[in-house]
């Protein structure tokens, strides 16, 4: 007998992947002790290798850190990264050498809290794949603070300007809009009452394989902030789309899946290993998915 699948799980619509956070910092340096040795992410190696740019990869996905005023995202970014006791052993080995800074870490029930030097908050959590699929390093979720009465003006926005799927959830106090940017990742947006500062121009992106059409929607209504290259245009506002009124504001960088750099190939290092327990074949991450784990049947819930 022929086992019955729903197929409509696996859709993800038009954005299929989550490439970078992108936020300035001052000092490279205290970047590299934040994201490298305290996190345990990997610097690429191929780009940006001079002091006014870095990208660290985070599995197939990354964040963008150009030298300048501190940029601060309005949320949360959400990271999934092996070995809790080993990062957490990290992130205490740099405290003394970020102590004038605004970083800090705290272990909470299911993830470890970390702030870098300038008040970017991350959330790790532990592989899990009930929640995260076969995230085993990477981001599977960047999640905004928004105002109370946006959620499911935000999802109508996503749904029909970027045609992906977007949805609210309300299991607890707050609405959460949630929207599919690629396998197993999503744009969250939580509505709160707490006032939120003034928006300094840090972005996300992500691709789209329908490249033109959320572009001429854009454009019929004025929203797309900037024209980068053939393969590349932005957007900021977010907005009611009967009312026209500003729900949010968050850059995004929409690149084409013809973009040069689609899903390049990154380099992630096993953090664990240093000079004293080297061994040859241990120095990447293992980040892939096990191969059993396709034949569970069982759908990730996502969050």
């Amino acid at each position: 007998m022929s086992q019955s699948f729903d197929r409509a799980a696996e859709d993800l619509g038009n954005s299929i992947h989550l490439e970078h956070v992108n936020v300035r910092v001052p000092d490279q340096r205290l970047a590299m002790l934040f994201y490298a040795a305290g996190l345990g992410l990997t610097r690429d190696p191929i780009m940006m290798p001079g002091d006014r740019n870095m990208w660290i990869n985070v599995g197939r996905s990354q964040f963008h850190l150009p030298t300048g005023d501190p940029q601060v995202l309005r949320g949360t970014t959400g990271l999934v990264i092996a070995g809790r006791e080993a990062l957490v052993r990290r992130l205490g080995d740099v405290h003394e050498r970020l102590k004038d800074t605004r970083f800090s870490y705290a272990e909470q029930n299911d993830y470890v809290e970390a702030t870098c030097p300038w008040g970017n908050r991350v959330r790790v959590h532990e592989p899990d794949p009930a929640r995260f699929g076969p995230i085993n390093l990477g981001i599977p979720y960047v999640e905004f603070d928004v105002p109370v009465g946006t959620a499911d003006g935000i999802v109508e926005f996503y749904r029909r300007m970027i045609e992906v799927p977007a949805h609210v959830e309300r299991n607890g106090n707050d609405p959460v809009a949630c929207v599919t940017v690629g396998c197993d990742q999503e744009l969250l947006f939580r509505e709160t009452e707490r006032p939120q500062p003034e928006f300094d121009n840090h972005h996300v992106a992500i691709y789209l394989v329908n490249f033109s059409g959320p572009y001429r929607k854009l454009r019929e209504r004025n929203l797309v902030s900037q024209e980068d290259n053939q393969y590349q245009y932005r957007f900021k506002d977010i907005v009611d789309l009967d009312s026209g009124r500003l729900l949010f504001t968050i850059e995004h960088e929409v690149r084409s899946v013809t973009h040069p750099m689609y899903l390049r190939p990154l380099i992630n290092r096993n953090p664990t290993i240093n000079n004293n327990n080297y061994g040859a074949g241990h120095e990447f991450e293992p980040w892939g998915l096990e191969p059993h784990s396709y034949d569970t049947g069982a759908r990730p819930v996502r969050m």
